[in-house]
C-alpha cells in the first residue's frame, strides 16, 4: 500500500517537474504573452458565456472566426520559427479512444459551462467567482486522471503514433503549412459574423 501511494505522489511531482523543465522562456516573456493573450480575449469577448453558448447553438460565430484565424496564423508562424530554431514543440501521439472520450466530455462541459481552459482564467481575473467552480472541477478531474491513469488508459484505444501534416509532404513541408494556414485564415474571413447580445453590455447601456 505504501509503495502504491508513494508511486502516485512521485507521479504528481514528476508532472510538475516536467512542466517546469519545458523551457517556455523567462517569466517576463511568459507574462507579456499572457497580457497580450488576455487582452485579445477581452477585446473579442470570447470569455463571455453568451459567446461560447452562442457558438454551441450556432447563433454566434465570433469564436470559430477567432479560432480559425488564430490557428491559421499560428501554424505558419510556429512552423517557420521552428525552422529558424526560435521555437520547439512536443508532438503528442494520436490515441483515438482518448480523443473521442475526452473530446466529448470537453465539448459538453464547454457548452454547459460556457468557458474553456483558456477563457476561464480571464473570467476569474475579472472577479467572476462562479468560474472557480469549473476551475476546481478541472483540477480535481486532472488529479483523478493522474492517479488512475493506469486503469483509464485501457479505455484510450490504439496508439496511432505521432502524425503530423508535414509528414505527408516531406518534400514540400513549408508550402503545405503555408497553404494550410492561409486556408484556415480564408475560412475565418468567409464565416459570416453573427453575435449574441451580451447581458453585461445591455446593463451598461441602460
Amino acid at each position: 500500500m505504501y509503495d502504491k501511494d508513494s508511486s502516485m505522489i512521485e507521479r504528481i511531482f514528476s508532472m510538475f517537474q516536467t512542466v517546469q523543465n519545458e523551457g517556455h522562456g523567462s517569466v517576463l516573456l511568459v507574462f507579456i504573452i499572457g497580457m497580450v493573450f488576455g487582452s485579445i480575449i477581452q477585446y473579442t469577448k470570447v470569455h463571455k458565456f453568451e459567446k461560447i453558448a452562442g457558438f454551441a447553438m450556432l447563433k454566434d460565430t465570433v469564436v470559430p472566426k477567432m479560432l480559425f484565424l488564430a490557428i491559421g496564423l499560428a501554424s505558419i508562424g510556429l512552423y517557420f520559427m521552428i525552422q529558424l530554431g526560435w521555437a520547439s514543440y512536443h508532438i503528442k501521439p494520436i490515441i483515438l479512444g482518448g480523443l473521442i472520450i475526452g473530446g466529448t466530455i470537453f465539448g459538453a462541459s464547454m457548452a454547459i459551462f460556457g468557458k474553456c481552459p483558456g477563457t476561464g482564467p480571464v473570467s476569474v481575473a475579472e472577479g467572476r467567482v462562479d468560474i472557480m467552480v469549473g476551475a476546481l472541477g478541472g483540477i480535481f478531474g486532472g488529479l483523478v486522471f493522474t492517479l488512475f491513469y493506469d486503469k483509464l488508459k485501457l479505455l484510450m484505444g490504439p496508439d496511432l503514433g505521432k502524425l503530423t501534416l508535414t509528414g505527408y509532404f516531406e518534400d514540400h513541408q513549408g508550402l503545405a503549412v503555408l497553404i494550410f494556414g492561409l486556408l484556415l485564415v480564408a475560412i475565418s474571413i468567409a464565416i459570416p459574423l453573427l453575435e449574441e447580445t451580451d447581458e453585461d453590455d445591455i446593463g451598461y447601456q441602460n
